[in-house]
Order: C-alpha cells, then structure tokens, then sequence
C-alpha cells in the first residue's frame, strides 16, 4: 500500500468516545482484556478499606447501563449498577482489608497490597490494567494510573461500584453490633454525627486508631477522665480534628496518612484480603485461612 494511503490505525480515546473509550483503545491494540481497579473507605475513620477488581466483556458493555462513578450514583442505582457489574463482567474480585491492618500497616501500604491482591485474584489473566489516581508497582501486567479514572474508563467505574456497594453492605451490617455511631447512615466517615457519637462513646474496635481525629478523641475523653480538662458535656472537640464539615471534606483530611501521636504524621499506608489480618473475597464460601478469612463475594458472571 502505498504510503499516501495508509492511516495509522488510531491508539488514542476521543473526547466523545464515552466510558467504554479506553477500553476499545487498548484493545485495538492488542492489549484485551482490560481490567479496572479502585477502592472504597479510604476517607473513612471507620469500617475496612475495600479494592475491587473487574474485567469487563466488550461485546456485553452495553447492558451496563447504570454504571457510572459510584460516587455519582444514588444507593438504589449503585445496586442496580452492582448486579449488571457482578452478572456480565468477564471476572471481578473483591478485597476487603479490615481497619486493623490499617492501624499496623498503614492506609496506603494496604491500598497498594489490596489493589494487588484483588488483581490476583481474578479468574482470567488482564492484558492491561487501568488503575484509579495512582501508580501500583508490582502488578505484573502493562498498567496505567489514571485521574477519576471512575469518571473516564468503564472498568474503573464498575469496579468502584463494586467496592463501594461491598463496604456499604458491611458498614450496615455493622450497625447492629454498634447501633450507637450510625454506621449505617454515614459508613464510617467523619460527618459531624459520627464525630459527636466518637466523643460521646469512644472508639470501637471498627474505628481506625492510627487516624488523627480518632486519637483526639480517645485524647480528650483520656483527659477529662482523669480530670485534667473540663467537659461541658460530650467532647466535642473530635469536629475540629476532621478537617472541617460533615462529608468528603473532613474524611480526606483524617484519611490522608497514618497519625504517628499527636504531634505529627507518620507515613499513610476497599470485599477481604488474602494476608495476615484480613479476608478475601473467593468463589467458595466462607473459610479459615492462616490469619485470615476467605468470603465469597467475587468471582465470574454468575458466580
């Protein structure tokens, strides 16, 4: 073919190509299948920290038809979205990394392993990997980090469905074992209820320890236990240590890194995690594992 005549096949998304351009891209370029991987709770105080990944099937995209940035979407649709994600994605995985292993390891540290790990987990073999704000090293296939990628790359979406529908689910079950914070209504980030019923309660062993408003708390009600501050009733200092108002706002500023003590920050490290402390999202019910629980919440279309 003559030179004149040729036209470069075109590797690069267009503006208008939708949620389903990156992944039409790649594979184009030989680089099928694409999986997605994002978290949910890494700006909470409380309650685990849940990683999803997803493989989605390009020929079956168009029945995902309320799949989006699970943060733009109402509960009821993200339900919605859940069960088109989890009946015709090609595999998906969740992870689901307990607030103790935050406190141990450090919230980034267990984001980075949780994205791994539920990578790993997958029933197929990704060609390329699309991954949510950040770079993870060690994942063995071609990736790239992407911004809002829950806003531009339909895997990223699904999977960000998925983690946040999964932490959801938890975080309500949870409120019946401590129907004193509201768990079910705020899932463990640092609104103003859950900031009044931290002073007013203490933490539970769900709360994030290593966080700075949580060590406020525990500080201030230390304080006037022993009689060292007065308390015109509840502590309320908890909502100057969230970084602000109730809402997304505050969560970023206690889930920024791990608080090394009161005096300054030590390095920061969403579903269940197959390592020591957590619990991992398998095709076969519950089981023990060394350290760590196995729940069956992942798996392929229909599994």
């Amino acid at each position: 073919m003559p030179t004149s005549q040729w036209r470069h096949p075109g590797l690069t998304p267009r503006r208008t190509a939708g949620l389903t351009g990156y992944e039409r891209v790649l594979a184009r370029a030989g680089l099928a299948p694409v999986a997605g991987i994002d978290e949910a709770g890494r700006g909470a105080c409380a309650g685990p920290l849940v990683v999803a990944a997803v493989v989605l099937d390009p020929a079956g995209m168009s029945g995902l038809t309320e799949v989006a940035d699970s943060k733009a979407l109402s509960p009821a649709v993200r339900e919605i979205a859940y069960l088109q994600v989890t009946r015709l994605a090609v595999a998906w995985h969740v992870v689901v990394i307990p607030s103790t292993d935050i406190d141990r390891l450090g919230l980034h540290v267990c984001n980075l392993a949780g994205m791994r790990r539920a990578l790993a987990g997958l029933a197929c073999r990704p060609g390329y990997v699309l991954t949510d704000g950040f770079p993870v090293r060690g994942l063995a296939v071609p990736a790239l980090a992407m911004w809002q990628g829950d806003e531009v790359a339909a895997c990223v979406a699904a999977a960000s469905v998925v983690a946040k529908v999964t932490r959801d689910r938890i975080m309500t079950a949870m409120e019946e074992r401590y129907p004193a914070y509201g768990f079910a209504a705020h899932k463990g980030y640092s609104t103003r209820a859950h900031m009044r019923a931290l002073a007013a309660y203490g933490p539970c062993p769900e709360h994030r320890h290593s966080f700075a408003n949580v060590i406020g708390t525990m500080a201030g009600r230390a304080a006037v236990a022993d009689g060292s501050a007065v308390a015109d009733g509840p502590v309320t200092a908890g909502a100057d240590l969230t970084g602000g108002a109730d809402g997304a706002g505050g969560a970023e500023e206690c889930a920024d890194g791990r608080a090394a003590g009161p005096g300054g920050w030590a390095d920061d490290a969403d579903g269940r995690t197959a390592g020591p402390g957590g619990w991992e999202a398998g095709p076969g019910g519950w089981e023990d594992g060394p350290g760590s629980r196995e729940w069956a919440v992942a798996g392929q279309p229909g599994g």
